[in-house]
This record gives C-alpha cells, structure tokens and sequence, in this order.
C-alpha cells in the first residue's frame, strides 16, 4: 500500500470512527435514578402515575429514557446506602420518592446530581432548599404539606364524629407531624394518645391498645415504614372498627375511612415535568418549589359500613370522591 493511500485510509478510519462515536453519544438515554421509601408493590401507583407524566411530555422507556429503581421498603436505615448506589451509577436525574428523609439522603449523597423531590413537608425548615422561589443547590420538585394540612384533616375528624374527645395519632421518626397534631388538637379541644411506630411488629399491638383504650378515630401521619405498609394499616383500622384519617389516598382505597389533600398521583405526574425541563437545560436552583394544586376529599362507604359508622350528610356531600 502506498504512504498515501494508507494515509487516506487511516484518515477515512478515523472520520468514521469519529461520526460513529457522536452517534453513540447522541443516542446516549438519560436515566432516571428513584429512591423510593416504599416497595415496587406499595409505590406502583404513585411510580406509574410519574412514569405517564413522562410518556405525556415525549418519553418512552427504553428508547429515550431509563429508570434505575432502588426501594428502601419502609427501612430508612438503607437510605444512605441506596441513594450512594444510585449516584455510582452516575443518574441523570434523581427522584425522591417518600417525602423529606428521601430528599436529604439524596442531598448528602451528591450536590451535583439533579434532584426532584415529589412530596414532603417544608422544605426550607427541613434544610433542603433555600427558599421555594429560588431553591438554590441541586434540589427542587414538590412539597406536600404534610404538617400544614393536619388542621384541616382533625377538622373533618371531628365534624364526622361530633362527639370525638380522643384521637389515637400514628407517627413515626422526627415528630414534626406528632407536634403538629398536639398543636391543633388543642385547638379543637382534642385529646392526643400517641401511637409512635419504630418497628412494623408495632402496628398491631397499638391498634390493639388503641381500641381498648377506647379512643374513637386515628389519625395516620406520614412516614417510611408507613409507605411500605399501608395495606396492613388499613386493614387494622377496620378490623378494630377504628375511623381513621389518613394523608394519602392510597390508604382509602385500601379500605382506609378518610383521606383529605393532595392528589399524590397528580403530584407524580407533575413531578415529570421537573425532569423534563433539567434534561433541556434548565438548573434546579432556579425552578421554584411547586405547592399541590389539587386537593381531594376521599370517603370510603364501604369501609363505613363494614365497621358500623355513619358519614354525616353535610361531611359526605364535600367528598370529591366516594369509594362504594
């Protein structure tokens, strides 16, 4: 071979090799890192409402999108390790599915990553952002006013049963939702018996007691080792004919009594939108935290029936929705 018909061929090689190589790059799929406080059975529906959010704006898995799911299943101890697992993995995006412990674990795990958060309380008391119009840092997403919204859900509590004097409260961890609770509790003239989980063995036996101490509703609170277990809440509340409120819908359709907020699977799907706009460019430093927009009053008349308790006209006519 002649000096330069070698070299037109090293020359050729390396044009195609570089065209090959842009084509790769340009096919690179950006991939979707979720941290999820529940299990793949117990966040299917709030998982998939994100997922349709992302085919509505273009996406489809597999061809312009990946997911990298990694599930604590109510154990926040795992935390730190999942959400390190994910940052090894380099992610594009990271979603925080379970509220605030999700969304900090994320935090301490990377400051560069993108982060999206999806619910949670206040996330500029919690240290997370800076401030909801200008979050700063690599965070940004949703907050669900957890803490703000337990007013409105004792409220409801107590035009249901007029007569209620003491409510049972399920929390967990930190206690900014249990010192909400007492706080408003004491407006209403309500007492509080606390019923702290720290184990999943724990839910049966405080229902128990909670039904012998004869309190007359619950009120559940949010929390990782409750994500994981909504089922078992739910069917303990029924089984000890206990009212309950609950702060995701989830739990209603279970067979929780009540539910009064946001629309999670609403919330998921405009978590989607977050993403969106980070991959084309944009920064989570400057997209303002997003409040919910939708809020729902759910009854389940089934479940009243089931543990004998009558829905009070003027309460059932405000339900937005009603599971028969």
């Amino acid at each position: 071979m002649s000096h330069n018909l070698r070299t037109i061929v090293i020359a050729v090689a390396l044009l195609v090799g570089g065209v090959m190589g842009e084509a790769q790059q340009a096919k690179k799929i950006p991939v979707i890192g979720i941290l999820d406080s529940g299990s793949a059975s117990s966040s299917s529906y709030r998982l998939e409402a994100f997922r349709q959010g992302l085919r509505e704006l273009g996406y489809i898995e597999g061809q312009n999108i990946a997911f990298e799911y990694r599930f604590a299943v109510g154990k926040q101890a795992r935390f730190p390790e999942l959400a390190a697992a994910l940052v090894r993995l380099n992610v594009d995006v990271l979603i925080a599915a379970g509220g605030n412990s999700t969304t900090r674990a994320l935090k301490q795990a990377t400051q560069t990553i993108p982060i999206v958060m999806t619910s949670g309380s206040d996330a500029v008391d919690g240290g997370l952002v800076a401030s909801l119009a200008q979050p700063g840092g690599n965070v940004t997403g949703l907050t669900g006013l957890y803490d703000d919204l337990s007013g409105k859900r004792l409220e409801l509590l107590k035009e249901t049963i007029p007569k209620l004097s003491r409510v049972g409260v399920l929390w967990q961890g930190g206690g900014n939702q249990w010192r909400a609770v007492q706080t408003v509790a004491r407006e209403l003239h309500l007492q509080v018996h606390s019923m702290e989980i720290r184990d999943v063995k724990d839910f049966e036996p405080l229902f128990k007691e909670a039904a012998k101490t004869r309190i007359g509703a619950v009120y559940v609170t949010s929390g990782t080792l409750f994500s994981a277990n909504q089922n078992i809440i739910a069917d303990l509340a029924i089984r000890h004919r206990l009212p309950g409120m609950f702060t995701t819908q989830r739990y209603v359709e279970l067979g929780g009594l009540m539910y009064y907020g946001p629309n999670s699977s609403d919330m998921y799907r405009r978590a989607a939108t977050f993403v969106d706009k980070i991959l084309k460019g944009r920064t989570p430093a400057e997209l303002p935290i997003e409040q919910p927009m939708k809020f729902e009053f759910v009854v389940n008349l089934k479940t009243a029936k089931q543990i004998v308790f009558t829905i009070p006209p003027n309460v059932l006519v405000r339900a937005t929705r009603v599971i028969k």
